[in-house]
């Protein structure tokens, strides 16, 4: 099976985000003939104020965010693992970070939202207070692609390895990663956090990034990129460099049954008190 992550430098135009996620997936299919491509968090729109987030925002299934996703998946024929998008919520000033994935007719077969806030101080004393946007999710979520099942989880989640564990007991072989990491916690935390919960869980995890500058009022934040595909035995396996772009990589969907049969952490858990 080949994957390919799709690595955005979003910004505050919806429009122009969505025409480069569309390009760089023709350019992915065109050289590398992928069967599921990924994309970043938030691929849609990042920055801006929350009344610029609230109008880039969409109902789903309606909105041009969906819809360009559904007709690329349905088109070529290729799961996509639509990042994360700016959901509304009927009657709230605040938003869901939502993913969509759609089977290789553009059917949508699974839909998550973030649950855990980035509500943190980074060591530069820049705070993020994502829960004053956007709503918790409340719900995990997996999905069947070809021999696999893959989980779903965006961003901060990776900080939570219960969510993985709870993945890995849906039968998660692949868990997936999109991500807005900051420069400032991706140069230390990033690639150890992923090979961690490869590690783990014994699946393959996928983590396609955003990468380079975004605006929020007059401040410029940084977004660390370098997406990654680790197996299940915690080797990184496909890297992208700095910039926009995409990389691929083939992976064995029977790797993740080898390793936990090698080492069957599964049955070594105990119950502590």
């Amino acid at each position: 099976m080949k994957l390919s992550l799709i690595q955005m430098n979003t910004i505050g135009d919806k429009a122009a985000n969505l025409k480069t996620a569309a390009e760089l997936i023709e350019s992915a299919v065109a050289l590398e003939r992928p069967d599921w491509v990924a994309l970043p968090e938030v691929f849609d729109f990042i920055g801006g104020t929350r009344a610029d987030k609230l109008a880039a925002a969409e109902t789903l299934p309606d909105g041009s965010a969906y819809k360009t996703m559904q007709d690329l998946a349905r088109r070529h024929g290729i799961f996509i693992h639509a990042g994360s998008i700016l959901e509304k919520i009927p009657g709230e000033d605040r938003l869901h970070n939502t993913t969509v994935v759609f089977d290789r007719t553009g059917q949508e077969i699974a839909r998550y939202r973030k649950i855990h806030m980035f509500d943190i101080t980074a060591p530069d004393g820049t705070a993020y207070r994502e829960s004053n946007s956007f709503k918790p999710g409340d719900a995990i979520a997996t999905y069947p692609c070809e021999d696999m099942i893959v989980g779903c989880s965006i961003c901060y989640d990776i900080r939570f390895p219960d969510l993985y564990q709870a993945l890995v007991a849906k039968g998660a072989t692949m868990i997936v990663v999109p991500a807005a990491f900051t420069m400032q916690t991706g140069k230390d935390h990033w690639e150890v956090l992923l090979r961690a919960r490869a590690i783990e869980t014994q699946a393959y995890v996928c983590a396609p990034a955003q990468t380079g500058p975004h605006s929020i009022g007059k401040e410029t934040r940084q977004s660390y990129g370098h997406s990654l595909i680790v197996d299940p035995w915690g080797h990184v396996i496909a890297k992208a460099s700095d910039g926009v772009g995409f990389v691929s990589a083939r992976i064995d969907p029977a790797l993740a049954a080898k390793v936990r049969a090698q080492i069957p952490v599964a049955s070594h858990k105990v119950a502590i008190a």
